[in-house]
């Protein structure tokens, strides 16, 4: 008797649950229509009000995240397929690419480590992931050429010090030298401070031109690598 009463339970629970259920599947539907449109905001509300309805709706909430990249909520989008990660248990692929968009959107950060990391663990789920392998390319160039880009600039900085301390002295600075003090007059004092002003001017102008040579360099690897990267994969 007790197990009859189980069973006609778990039946009037599944009847229940069916509108629900149904509710979810048309918000989903929804959401993807306005997404292929474009219209992000309007998918964005109709993938959450699915979620409201079955937290655990895995289409919802991976779609959720796909949404919130392109309006370009980056971190609202990695904190939103961690959460997908959470309860994606069976379909690695689909991990995988949750772990895809999740570099996407650490790329965009600037965050290359992260994202580098990020499409290491969408390779392992997913080995034959050639787009995922090519943005991981992408990333590790971006990061080889900043810590160069680190390393001749520190380079640049050693061997003009090193310049400085071995040029030799002129034969005015020699003469400098052998006066005495009292011997100087104000004048040729007035001289020497306004060719060190000019000489300061002269390479604070040089920092700046290859500071601005530098973000320029740097800006057009950021616009190649913009164009090269994959769109983010879908569900």
């Amino acid at each position: 008797m007790k197990m009859k009463l189980i069973i006609l339970l778990i039946s009037l629970l599944s009847v229940f649950s069916l509108p629900a259920q149904k509710a979810v599947r048309k918000n989903i539907k929804q959401g993807n229509k306005s997404y292929n449109e474009q219209k992000y905001e309007k998918a964005a509300e109709n993938y959450e009000e699915a979620i409201k309805l079955n937290p655990n709706a895995l289409e919802a909430n991976f779609n959720l995240g796909n949404t919130l990249y392109r309006q370009n909520e980056w971190d609202k989008s990695i904190e939103q397929q961690n959460h997908y990660l959470l309860l994606e248990k069976n379909d690695s692929q689909k991990a995988s690419s949750s772990w895809h968009n999740i570099g996407n959107a650490l790329l965009h950060k600037k965050e290359l480590q992260k994202s580098m990391e990020a499409y290491k663990m969408a390779l392992r789920m997913n080995p034959e992931d050639d787009e995922t392998r090519y943005n991981l390319a992408v990333v590790q160039k971006m990061i080889n050429d900043q810590e160069q880009e680190q390393e001749d600039n520190q380079q640049q900085e050693q061997d003009k010090d090193q310049k400085q301390d071995n040029q030799p002295e002129s034969p005015d600075q020699q003469q400098d030298k052998e006066k005495k003090p009292e011997e100087q007059n104000e004048p040729e004092q007035m001289s020497r401070d306004n060719a060190k002003q000019i000489l300061q001017a002269i390479e604070q102008d040089e920092k700046e031109t290859q500071k601005r040579l530098n973000e320029m360099k740097a800006e057009e690897r950021k616009q190649k690598a913009e164009e090269n990267r994959r769109q983010n994969k879908d569900w």
